[in-house]
């Protein structure tokens, strides 16, 4: 039985040997775990850094990711918004990247021996318990791959997290934005709804005094109602979008003012969606070494401790090789060229998406410039209706239909600022910059 185990012992040394002079199986895991090992030894002050740690500084995806930075002004409203929305964030896509984070610093120690029991019955009845000890050689670069996997699988998680997060923020702001507007158009209801009513005031005493025809009376009361039905649907408009953000955001923002300008262009930083492409290529093609190495029979040093123990070489392969095994290996190669076409599609609808937020983004400030410019000519011939009206040279109704030009025109040039503001937040979104990566 002595002997057994020495034996077994010595196969399984060897392997290990083996397996360190081995670049598909281990790679530089190995040699990096005991260089740091013996550096930490060496020097105790310097701490070693966790697995994690590793895959953040190796990676260039993360380390772009971590290097955004938030377009929104430090201090402004949109700020405080996106720090109270964030501040409640339930995080599930944070779950998702720790669970793949440990599934990676497991799959970082898959090229060390695997150890298990066997337990049997004898043929005199008995329970025979052994224990399995198995090393691979050499396995066609599969531990590699999986080890590459799993790295990868964290990249695509650490994306997903940013996308979440980014999408978040949008959520808040555009409803902060939908609030400010409401509030804005209510303002000037409320002036048009007093001026209204003043011209009403006025008619009513031209035709209780036989000046004026009763009907310019009940249609100005008609244009009141309607100016008083919008003031009701944009205060109504405001408390619902200030609802739900509260609603999804800690603390009140109903106190919260003002709006300032987003400094967002195209090529701030890399679309999400394009860094989410390239984190699934690069597992996509983890994913093919691995199937590849399946196909294939690969060598293992396996040894058995107990009763009857033995030890020795092993050819395993996880399927069998046939007529269809080349097929099966181009097909597992296509899948590569397949994530390569699937970034650069990824990158043309992202190139796409921003010329487009660029050009709407142009003509909504193009049209609100306008709108702001009529607005001035309008204010003028209404004051000069105004005078001409206080002269006697125009009628009530006259200053009114030019008072109403201006009215729609102060609407219109709301309307498209705002516009023109969602617009710089969905590009923002795109980008992945309305939060800070290192934040996330």
């Amino acid at each position: 039985m002595g002997q057994c185990r020495l034996k077994t012992a010595a196969v399984c040394v060897s392997a290990l040997l083996v397996t360190g002079c081995l670049s598909d199986v281990g790679g530089n895991a190995g040699a990096t775990d005991v260089v740091a090992m013996q550096s930490t030894a060496g020097n105790t002050a310097t701490s070693k850094p966790t697995h994690s740690e590793k895959i953040n500084a190796q990676s260039e995806i993360i380390q772009g990711l971590i290097a955004r930075r938030s377009v929104l002004p430090s201090g402004s409203a949109y700020d405080r918004v996106a720090s109270a929305v964030l501040a409640a964030n339930a995080r599930s896509a944070e779950s998702e990247l720790r669970a793949a984070q440990m599934r990676s610093r497991a799959a970082s120690k898959n090229w060390l021996p695997q150890i298990g029991p066997n337990i049997s019955l004898s043929s005199l009845g008995s329970l025979v318990a052994t224990l399995v000890v198995e090393q691979v050689i050499y396995d066609n670069g599969r531990k590699k791959g999986e080890r590459e996997f799993a790295v990868a699988d964290v990249e695509v998680a650490a994306v997903a997290l940013a996308t979440d997060t980014n999408n978040r923020v949008r959520t808040g702001l555009d409803l902060y934005i939908n609030a400010v507007e409401a509030r804005e158009k209510l303002e000037l209801s409320s002036k048009s709804a007093k001026d209204i009513g003043h011209f009403e005031w006025v008619m009513q005493q031209r035709v209780q005094g036989g000046v004026s025809d009763s009907s310019d009376l009940h249609i100005l009361r008609q244009k009141l109602l309607e100016i008083r039905a919008s003031q009701s649907a944009a205060a109504e408009t405001a408390s619902t979008a200030i609802a739900e953000l509260n609603a999804m955001s800690v603390g009140d923002l109903g106190s919260v003012r003002g709006t300032s300008s987003i400094p967002v262009r195209a090529g701030l930083a890399q679309p999400l969606s394009v860094t989410q492409s390239e984190a699934e290529k690069i597992r996509a093609v983890a994913a093919a070494k691995v199937n590849r190495a399946n196909q294939l029979p690969g060598l293992s040093a396996a040894g058995t401790v107990g009763q009857g123990g033995s030890g020795g070489l092993v050819i395993k392969s996880d399927g069998l090789l046939g007529l269809g095994t080349g097929d099966r290996l181009r097909a597992i190669e296509a899948t590569k060229e397949a994530a390569s076409r699937r970034v650069a599609q990824a990158t043309e609808d992202a190139n796409r998406q921003l010329r487009k937020f660029e050009g709407q983004i142009a003509s909504k400030e193009r049209q609100a410039a306008e709108a702001a410019a009529l607005t001035t000519q309008a204010k003028k011939n209404l004051d000069l209706f105004q005078a001409q009206y206080d002269a006697g040279q125009r009628q009530v109704m006259d200053v009114v239909g030019v008072y109403e030009t201006f009215a729609r025109q102060q609407e219109a040039e709301v309307t498209l600022k705002y516009e023109a503001i969602r617009l710089r937040v969905a590009m923002a979104e795109l980008l992945g910059v309305l939060a800070d990566g290192s934040e996330i």
